[in-house]
This record gives structure tokens, sequence and C-alpha cells, in this order.
């Protein structure tokens, strides 16, 4: 048995599994199915003599062997890479750019695992208004866009839907007689528009109080008591209350994420499949 090497493939799937916590997200970003994701991880399993992952039927665990040899294998992965790299050449770059309603706290582990799928793919990132975003990717000066769904374009891959809010800071109290405070992102902001679009046709009065030039900037005017904003639960520090059904303001929509891209095969594509995943990971939990 010693003599036999590990299936490198099956160690990558394995770490996926470990690194996403489930089959289904494992599989998309090694763009394979779950049924093959199985198999890889049992015949890993067959050939260490014994079980690396406990089955449920809601998550993932890693057995306490398999949390033992998760580091083993990363190591192993990494020498794989960088024997690879040493003939490589030139770095390959790889330019997204992240919609700011759509770059969460999530986004350092992102970037943590495209890096781990390939460290040798210089990645470049940028952050903006998803109409600019666009703007620029069909310049071609960005390889890959992810952002909200935008007027006009449907012409993306689903990535997820998530949920938007109307939210304030604990123990902020509206005063009835006064247009609801509101804390936006500056022009253009698809978001903005959309949040005062239903506010106008309900008939309820606001006024900005704050404009951001980030998501972070008016997450924290939220926090500080400005006002409400219209944002992702997620992009707001733990204790934010949405205040949409106590003010009777209209509801917000589920928006799509869409990932728009030329990058078809190879390296890149590979780097790709595994960001997508961990944000369908990231925004579904």
């Amino acid at each position: 048995m010693a003599d036999r090497p590990l299936d490198l493939d099956a160690v990558k799937a394995f770490v996926r599994i470990a690194e996403l916590g489930s089959f289904t997200h494992a599989a998309s970003a090694m763009r394979t199915t779950q049924a093959a994701m199985s198999l890889k991880l049992k015949r890993l399993e067959d050939r260490l003599g014994f079980r690396l992952v406990e089955r449920t039927p809601r998550y993932v665990e890693l057995s306490a062997r398999g949390a033992a040899f998760l580091e083993h294998a990363r190591e192993l992965l990494e020498a794989h890479d960088r024997a690879l790299s040493a003939f490589a050449g030139a770095r390959q770059r790889l330019t997204i750019g992240i919609s700011d309603h759509v770059a969460g706290p999530e986004l350092p582990a992102l970037i943590a695992r495209m890096n781990a799928q390939d460290p040798e793919l210089l990645i470049e990132i940028r952050i903006g208004s998803s109409g600019d975003l666009l703007q620029s990717f069909d310049r071609r000066e960005l390889d890959t866009v992810i952002a909200r769904l935008h007027v006009g374009r449907g012409d993306g891959q689903l990535l997820a839907q998530e949920q938007l809010g109307w939210f304030a800071a604990p123990g902020w109290q509206h005063r009835p007689d006064e247009p609801l405070p509101l804390a936006t992102l500056a022009e253009p902001c698809g978001v903005r528009a959309l949040a005062g679009s239903l506010l106008d046709a309900a008939a309820v009065p606001w006024r900005e109080v704050f404009v951001g030039g980030g998501v972070a900037a008016v997450a924290s005017a939220v926090m500080a008591g400005l006002g409400v904003a219209a944002l992702a639960p997620r992009m707001l520090p733990f204790g934010a209350v949405d205040m949409g059904s106590r003010l009777g303001l209209p509801e917000l929509p589920a928006l799509p994420v869409l990932l728009h891209t030329r990058v078809k095969d190879g390296r890149a594509a590979d780097a790709l499949a595994a960001l997508a995943a961990a944000f369908r990971s990231a925004i579904r939990h």
C-alpha cells in the first residue's frame, strides 16, 4: 500500500469539500458533478484506509482523521503547484470587477480561496458600481465582473439571489412627522435607484441624509444612527435591525447576482469556478 501514490485529483476534491462544507459547492468549484466528487472522495478514503468525512443529511463534517489529514493534503497540493510553476513561465493575470454591493466581508476569504486554487495566478480585483464595471467589461478592460442584475443586462450566469432589507441601528427611532432619512451609495447605484422608486411608489416621503462612496461607509452611517439603508444583511455589523415591517416600508426584492466573464477554460477558469462556488456558499449561509 505504501508504494501506491495518492491521486492528486482526489486529494484536491477532499480539500474543496472540507473548505466549502458541501459536495455541491465543491463540485461546482471543480466544474464536475456531485457524484464524481463522491467517487473521488471514496477512492481517497479507500486508499488511506479510513473515513475522511462524516456525511449527514444537512451538512458535511470532517472526521477526526480527516481534520488531521487536511493540512497534509494542502501541503501536498501546494508542493505540486510549486513544482509545476517553476517551469510555467510568466504568470497569468485574471482581472475581476466586483460590485461594491456584492463584495461583502467575505471578500478576504474568497480571495484566499482563489489563491489556494492557483497560487501562481496573478489576481487583480477592482471594486465599483455594477454599471461602471460592466462598461469596463464591455471595453475588455476586465476579464470578469460579479455584479447585481443591471438594467438592460441579462447575459450573465446566475450565482445567487440575495434578499435586501431596510436596515437601521438597534434602538434607532423614526420621527413620524419627518421624511424617512436614507443613507445611500453615490450615483450611479442600482440599489439606490430601486429604493427611491419603491418609496416613491408607496408614497413614503424620504430624504437622503448620507451619501457614501462605498457600502462600508453606508453601513457605518446606519450604525451611527443617521437613518435607514437598503442593504443585504451580510453587509452590516451584527445587531443591525430590519425596520421594513415596523415602519410599513415597501418590501425589497431578492436581487440576482450575476457572473459575467469571457474566461472559458484553463487555470483562470478553474480559479473563477472556485470563486463562484465559495461565493454561493457565503451568500446562502
